[in-house]
């Protein structure tokens, strides 16, 4: 780890345990030097904010050196002040590692021994308790930062998986670590920044990656059991209204749906019917997902550069002999790009929840009733409907940005704040509502299936449909119906979905399989069309 290479897939697999932290030696250097001028203003009696100085409101009031320790101490202490559940072991695990990957990139003033002793309980899995909220995201996240620091000084709660939670003294000595003892500057060092907005963020954008490329997958098999078109997809439409995620999506689209490569005898079962076109939830797929994938890779961008930033205050550069004030430690970067991201994955719920109602209501979909056979005995997917209603509804509230908001804190010092850290807890909330939601219409599309049969789908599509089907039955008669979503949720959440779909949509990509643009509804004539049979003796008779 050096401060400059770590992605936001990076951080969520640390998150995970896959990987221990070693620094660079060039790391190490860099934080060797900005130590040595630390130490240098110390011994040298300057007065340097957060060094020499106390904090916010007290920046005027001069500490003197033999307090400079205890002053590190109490700020790390008074701050400790969040409320509310703790962090996940994952979530704290992501939290500690940005925070090294920061402090990595010598700008903190950080000692080398305290940076390992970081490190040492990151490999060890040695996790403060970290309540979820009390940031207002400027002075970067404060509170949160907070415990995470009170917890390596050996103070307050801490959990591995050897201990659980216990008192942290006691859990970093079941792991023959020491807790760490503060120098000079290291105490602001360990709290000045993003990290708690945009460790979150980075899960809330994996997350989102994985939900954006599985919905088009979900749509696809939805359209087929509704009988749509592919007409829409045409590359010609798209290259007219060339948004890079509009023309993926449709790519996509085609890669699984009906064409000579791999042909659907459900879409040739309809091939003649007397529809015009689908419904905008159908047709238009690839503006509206297309839309939120562009809204992802931008957020995307804004977070996997704020991952290796320095964040602190006030920075030290070696190079250059001082430390300035400034303010990278304000949210305001990552929690407009949050709260950008919530509102743009919302729609993937929005447009879902509106294919669901269309699978679900025999008017729209020449289906039975809530996809169940002896309907009023049995009521099928109905309540499943008003489930993802009911997420629709709270993901608008959801949605609502919280960045809009500032409130002056510290005695009006800090007079403009992000509030990042809720805008990363609420658009985290939003992607688990829309995953919920595309659980439910995944169950009906398979559902909705089992009364085509024994017509099938196209391969990659009857690939999706026996995946589901290896952790939720058909729909026979009414049951427990929670597990089902649950186990769907699962196989969303482990990218099931993509992995099964993604070999065909590459190999669709890689062979540049001529494009199939078959006769449909969209291009039909007032005289009575020809038969398929009768076509295809007209085409070999020329």
């Amino acid at each position: 780890m050096d401060g400059k290479g770590l992605t936001t897939t990076d951080l969520v697999n640390l998150g995970k345990g896959l990987y221990k932290i070693k620094l660079t030696a060039d790391a190490e250097s860099k934080v060797k030097q900005a130590r040595e001028l630390v130490d240098n203003i110390v011994k040298d009696h300057k007065v340097v904010y957060g060094i020499t100085t106390g904090f916010g409101k007290f920046s005027q009031t001069i500490i003197p050196n033999n307090k400079l320790i205890e002053l590190q101490e109490n700020v790390i202490r008074s701050c400790s002040a969040g409320v509310g559940k703790p962090l996940s072991p994952e979530r704290s695990r992501m939290l500690l590692a940005l925070r090294i990957n920061v402090l990595a990139k010598g700008y903190s003033g950080i000692s080398l021994d305290t940076l390992h002793q970081m490190i040492e309980a990151f490999n060890a899995s040695c996790l403060s308790y970290v309540p979820e909220k009390g940031t207002v995201g400027a002075s970067g996240d404060l509170a949160p930062l907070s415990h995470l620091a009170l917890g390596l000084m050996g103070e307050g709660k801490m959990w591995s998986p050897k201990s659980g939670w216990a008192d942290a003294k006691y859990v970093l000595e079941a792991h023959g670590l020491k807790p760490i003892s503060l120098k000079p500057k290291e105490g602001l060092a360990l709290i000045n920044g993003t990290q708690m907005i945009t460790s979150l963020g980075s899960e809330a954008v994996e997350r989102a990656l994985a939900i954006a490329r599985q919905a088009d997958i979900i749509a696809a098999l939805t359209l087929e059991v509704l009988k749509g078109t592919t007409k829409a997809f045409d590359s010609d439409i798209h290259e007219l209204r060339p948004h890079p995620g509009q023309k993926e999506v449709a790519f996509r689209f085609r890669s699984l749906l009906d064409s000579d490569h791999h042909p659907s005898e459900i879409a040739e079962s309809h091939r003649f019917c007397d529809r015009v076109q689908d419904a905008y939830t159908l047709r238009c797929c690839p503006q509206v997902h297309g839309v939120v994938n562009d809204t992802i890779a931008f957020v995307k961008n804004i977070i996997d550069t704020e991952i290796n930033s320095a964040t602190d205050n006030p920075m030290v550069f070696a190079e250059r002999g001082e430390t300035i004030s400034g303010g990278n430690f304000h949210g305001e970067y990552p929690a407009k790009a949050l709260d950008y991201l919530a509102i743009g994955v919302h729609e993937l719920a929005a447009i879902s929840e509106r294919r669901i109602e269309r699978l679900c209501n025999p008017s729209l979909s020449e289906l039975p009733a809530f996809l169940v056979c002896e309907g009023g005995l049995n009521s099928g997917f109905m309540i499943a409907h008003c489930t993802a209603a009911s997420l629709v509804s709270e993901n608008k509230v959801l949605c609502h940005p919280s960045s809009v908001d500032s409130l002056s804190t510290s005695a009006a010092t800090e007079d403009h704040v992000s509030m990042g850290g809720w805008a990363a807890r609420k658009a985290l909330k939003v992607i688990e509502h829309v995953e919920q939601v595309l659980s439910i219409e995944l169950l009906a599309a398979c559902q909705g299936i089992e009364f085509l049969r024994p017509l099938r789908t196209t391969t990659p599509l009857e690939k999706v449909y026996d995946l589901v089907r290896s952790v939720a039955k058909p729909w026979i008669k009414d049951r427990f119906m929670a597990p089902d979503i649950e186990a769907v949720h699962r196989l969303l959440l482990d990218q099931k979905i993509w992995k099964v779909a993604h070999p065909y949509i590459e190999k669709y990509r890689m062979e540049h399989i001529p494009e199939s643009r078959p006769v449909s509804p969209t291009a039909f004539v007032l005289d009575s069309p020809v038969s398929p049979r009768k076509r295809l003796r007209n085409e070999c008779d020329h």
